[in-house]
């Protein structure tokens, strides 16, 4: 091979090699330390590119460090490397050449994925506003972390969570919640999803097992499909004015039920005490289990906030909750308060999963509790929520006189039943959409059929909108 770009072998696509040799020029000008990474770096791209075709024959390596200027040992080794991760292959006295591998690499080419939608607005429930989130106070604590955390906090963590942060978020659920969760109780995981995979998992390898978890019906689709992920079965049991009922449960045959009675999800309700008690009573009759999903429980509006079913029977409800409305969802934090029978099993399968929860994640939430930084966010979070319901209830009520709209007084999102002369509703959605607003309609948490005559029902998240998007947005509505 030589600086024009020729070269002396003869196996096949030898034109593919001679295009792709200028690309390894560089390597020669490179810092002696990089050098040899530079080569390999370069080499690899070549081939994943297609610029060095699958059985394309390579210059021996006498050959190219000539050609390039740099250590024989130095292209002996970018070959070596490249063939034990399958990109070259080599024979005894057969040279060098790139494998048939790399061939569906190179066809393959980037992954493309569909450019997003644009809108210019979205009322999808399930979002906080993630401008909310205090970086200040949180990179702050970050640093009062690293700079307290002792070494060996650094090894692997006990599966159950972080001790520090494990207390911290017993004593928060106990005080703001009303939940019986000593540390003992308390596992630390990614966030209400890993809860259920970890709780469903166990359930299903204990005996009896439940066979069959409840659901509510509407409810959230998530549940679903976490449950039937750990290889349980789900059955959807309809909800009336008080909660789920335990009629319609007992006849579901399951043995365990999820949950959301501090702000149902997603009519908005909270259940009645009468019906805490109905499904208490049935959980003891049954030798079942109620997971109790407390996913927005911190903000309350109009009403006291409604205490955690856990607390009136910690030995027949397993709690779980997480920070992804309170700080953000990409956190991946969040705890599952345990039956002390279920807490040994759940953390056996927790470090199986994932031999813990990341330690430096763990001790600055714990820093950011204890020193009441989290107190503080609530706080402020609760204050921009409570406009942002009170401004979409107003354009609500002005745009669409005689709309019912329920679920109000706390969470991050609404209902909203609009008269039957705003129907149907897949005009109504349709053109929303047009007009470039999201929706969700309430029939989507649901199995039953929609009410006659298409009445427009929809689920309107809030949160992570300001109230000027509210307003925006609900002007930009059909009428």
């Amino acid at each position: 091979m030589t600086a024009t770009g020729t070269t002396s072998a003869d196996g096949p696509g030898d034109g593919g090699w001679t295009a792709a040799w200028e690309l390894l020029l560089p390597t020669a000008s490179a810092p002696p330390r990089g050098r040899g990474r530079m080569l390999q770096s370069a080499l690899r791209e070549a081939v994943r590119s297609g610029r060095i075709a699958a059985g394309t024959r390579l210059p021996s390596s006498r050959e190219l460090s000539a050609d390039l200027g740099v250590s024989r040992g130095l292209v002996t080794d970018a070959y070596e490397q490249l063939t034990a991760e399958g990109y070259l292959s080599s024979a005894r006295g057969a040279g060098t050449w790139v494998s048939g591998a790399a061939r569906a690499v190179a066809a393959a080419g980037p992954t493309r994925h569909p450019a997003p939608e644009v809108r210019r607005a979205g009322f999808l429930p399930g979002s906080p506003d993630l401008s909310l989130f205090p970086r200040t106070a949180w990179s702050a604590a970050h640093r009062r972390v690293l700079a307290e955390l002792p070494h060996d906090g650094l090894g692997y963590p006990d599966p159950c969570g972080l001790a520090a942060l494990r207390a911290a978020v017993a004593a928060l659920l106990t005080r703001r919640r009303g939940v019986v969760a000593e540390p003992g109780r308390v596992i630390i995981c990614s966030g209400v999803a890993q809860a259920m995979t970890l709780l469903c998992t166990v359930l299903r390898t204990r005996a009896p097992g439940p066979g069959v978890v409840a659901v509510e019906d509407p409810g959230s689709p998530e549940h679903h499909a976490l449950i039937a992920a750990s290889g349980l079965a789900t059955a959807a049991v309809p909800l009336d004015a008080e909660g789920m009922s335990p009629r319609a449960l007992a006849a579901a045959g399951a043995r365990a039920a999820v949950l959301t009675p501090a702000h149902q999800f997603p009519s908005g309700i909270a259940y009645s005490a009468r019906r805490r008690t109905e499904l208490l009573d049935w959980a003891r009759a049954a030798d079942g289990l109620l997971v109790e999903d407390d996913y927005d429980g911190d903000f309350r509006y109009d009403r006291a906030p409604v205490g955690a079913l856990q607390g009136l029977d910690p030995e027949r409800v397993a709690y779980t909750g997480s920070v992804s409305k309170s700080l953000a969802p990409g956190l991946r934090l969040g705890w599952l308060v345990l039956p002390e029978a279920l807490v040994a099993p759940v953390a056996e399968v927790k470090r199986t999963m994932d031999l813990g929860h990341p330690v430096l994640d763990q001790a600055l939430l714990a820093d950011f509790i204890t020193r009441g930084d989290y107190d503080r966010q609530l706080r402020r979070c609760q204050r921009a929520y409570r406009e942002r319901r009170d401004v979409l209830v107003a354009e609500l009520t002005e745009r669409y006189p005689g709309t019912e709209i329920t679920g109000i007084a706390a969470g991050l999102h609404v209902i909203a039943r609009l008269p039957a002369r705003f129907g149907p509703q897949r005009r109504f959605l349709a053109e929303a959409g047009r007009a470039g607003v999201a929706l969700r309609p309430l029939d989507d948490y649901t199995g039953a059929p929609p009410p006659p005559g298409g009445a427009v029902r929809l689920v309107l998240g809030y949160a992570h909108l300001p109230p000027a998007r509210i307003r925006e947005a609900v002007r930009l509505l059909p009428r």
